[in-house]
């Protein structure tokens, strides 16, 4: 397992001078916060993340991200792509033929989840132990 350091910081350090910068996630009105969520949501990191592997077509980026629905995967791809993240790329060919790929920032964001998700899927042993604690000690 690699061994990762973890930074502690309150919220009231994160947000020390931030009113200074032109965008500021933890204010309500910010429009970083509908980036983050469509980037954070259930659906828009595994796209992401499926999308850093390559160039897919939309039923082959249904299949790839298991669970997601029809409506969802579209309505989420719609939400990054208008956020600059993923590019469209309609080809006229009967049928219609519909490519999804990331743009160069959403290749960073991407890069980063992947990081996250590593360190997830790395740490699973100890999340289900943890679980499990904390189920018996509540039963």
């Amino acid at each position: 397992m690699l061994a990762y350091s973890v930074c502690m910081t309150t919220t009231q350090e994160l947000t020390e001078g931030l009113d200074d910068l032109p965008y500021n996630v933890f204010a309500k009105a910010c429009p970083s916060r509908g980036t983050l969520e469509h980037v954070t949501g259930r659906w828009g990191g595994l796209i992401l993340c499926a999308l850093f592997e390559g160039s897919l077509r939309f039923n082959e980026l249904r299949r790839r991200v298991d669970g997601v629905s029809e409506k969802m995967l579209s309505q989420t791809l719609h939400a990054l792509e208008r956020d600059g993240l993923v590019h469209r790329e309609a080809q006229p060919t009967n049928p219609p033929r519909v490519d999804y790929e990331l743009t160069p920032l959403g290749r960073g964001v991407a890069e980063r989840l992947h990081g996250l998700i590593h360190f997830v899927e790395d740490s699973m042993d100890e999340v289900l132990a943890a679980r499990e604690r904390y189920d018996s000690a509540r039963a």
